[in-house]
């Protein structure tokens, strides 16, 4: 017989936990059998004192049981999903998504909300007029299968447990575990049934994981329990110290994502859009030379026709306006010279500050507000040239949204050398692509 404060003494005493330890702590916990404090003290010994990568799979198995699988035997494509650990200005889901599908590929890629500077997908998506997150687990199987690709929020059936947890570490300061971060995100995404996953971990100022090494250490438990669990899956390890295109806030991110599936938009995003969908391609075995290449298939604008049909399946219309702000307000150069960088970090967080993001999950976003960068890494300025536009519909954010891009843009002198763009890519792992 089990009880918890067994479970807490063995982890707290930097023991290993038995795969019996962990399925009941995790079953009692999803039953309400295990005290909310109890397992805030067992989160806090697993921060302190690690769990190996038996013990991380098996806490992901018992995660994935704690709910329901998402059932994808009925659809006749290859599944294949992509998860980013989030940053500033990512929305390459959007024109990815539709990408893979295009491709071949049936695409299930179940997304959540933005909290802080980092955005959510669901939040960028519901700017579309009429568009709805929340699906069944027969309409999410039927859209596959008539569109090829699906984005929409997680089941509550699917690793109930996690969510629950989830909102405990959220309070408790015990989110920054790489095991509990590694289970948390993988116990989602194998509950949702795909055939393989891709795994893009962010590193940098603007991303959850500030350096290569702990990117690498994310990366590299993701990737055993998706090996545990047989799932085929790759990681990119990508720069996040850099927003991604030209865009950050809902609206205006999926604006941008439009351009890049009519041929267009900035080419980071384009090159990340691409390299990605070639490691989803590959893992389902329809990538190049056998396949399409989906650098040929966005280039041409094939995939626009496929997402316009995924925004129509969830109510959504593809041809509405997006909400525009109210307000809309430059940043100008103080002096002349050549942009040396944009810092992601800053960034973000002024567009939380404008209204993109949320300080909690039950706030509400601005789907109008953001910040669109005017000027790109590289680019000659001069004094009173706007770098940037702040939108908004709350004028009285402003202040400190402008005091917190105190260190976004970085401005060299004029002749100065500049690094330009970090390379998107940092490391592959598990990868059959060529960089």
């Amino acid at each position: 017989m089990h009880s918890a404060v067994d479970v807490i003494r063995t982890k707290r005493d930097g023991g290993r936990l038995t795969d019996d330890q962990i399925d009941w702590v995790i079953d009692a916990y999803t039953r309400d059998a295990v005290a909310e404090e109890q397992m805030a003290a067992l989160a806090m010994a697993i921060f302190c004192n690690g769990m190996d990568a038996a013990e991380t799979a098996r806490w992901t198995r018992a995660m994935i049981e704690s709910g329901e699988r998402l059932d994808l035997g009925t659809v006749a494509r290859p599944t294949v999903d992509k998860h980013s650990t989030g940053g500033v200005g990512d929305k390459i889901t959007l024109p990815l998504a539709p990408l893979v599908a295009a491709c071949g590929a049936a695409v299930p890629q179940l997304s959540g909300r933005g909290l802080g500077h980092t955005g959510g997908t669901l939040d960028k998506l519901e700017a579309i007029p009429g568009w709805r997150a929340e699906l069944t687990d027969g309409q999410i199987r039927a859209q596959l299968a008539e569109v090829g690709a699906v984005v929409c929020a997680t089941t509550p059936r699917l690793a109930p447990a996690d969510r629950k947890l989830y909102a405990l570490r959220d309070v408790t300061a015990t989110v920054e575990s790489v095991p509990l971060i590694a289970s948390s995100i993988m116990s989602k995404k194998i509950a949702e049934g795909a055939d393989a996953l891709v795994l893009d971990v962010k590193v940098g100022s603007g991303a959850f994981m500030k350096t290569p090494e702990q990117a690498r250490e994310l990366a590299t438990a993701m990737l055993d329990i998706a090996a545990a669990h047989g799932l085929r899956c790759a990681a990119l390890i990508t720069d996040m110290s850099v927003p991604l295109g030209r865009a950050v806030g809902n609206a205006l991110e999926v604006a941008e994502a439009v351009e890049v599936l009519r041929g267009g938009g900035p080419p980071d995003v384009v090159e990340l859009t691409v390299r990605l969908a070639r490691e989803m391609l590959a893992l389902v075995g329809l990538g190049p030379p056998h396949g399409p290449d989906p650098a040929e298939v966005l280039a041409s604008g094939a995939a626009e026709p496929v997402w316009r049909a995924m925004i129509a399946a969830q109510g959504g219309d593809p041809d509405a306006a997006l909400p525009e702000a109210r307000t809309v307000e430059p940043l100008l150069a103080e002096r002349d010279g050549v942009l040396a960088g944009w810092d992601a970090y800053p960034v973000g967080v002024a567009a939380w500050l404008l209204g993109a993001g949320r300080a909690r999950k039950e706030d509400a976003v601005d789907a109008a507000a953001g910040i669109r960068l005017l000027v790109g890494i590289g680019e000659p300025v001069v004094a009173g040239q706007p770098l940037l536009e702040l939108h908004t519909d709350r004028p009285d954010s402003l202040p400190a949204a402008r005091a917190a891009l105190a260190g976004g843009p970085r401005l060299a002198p004029e002749g100065a050398p500049t690094p330009g763009r970090p390379p998107l890519v940092l490391a592959a792992l598990g990868s059959s692509t060529q960089p």
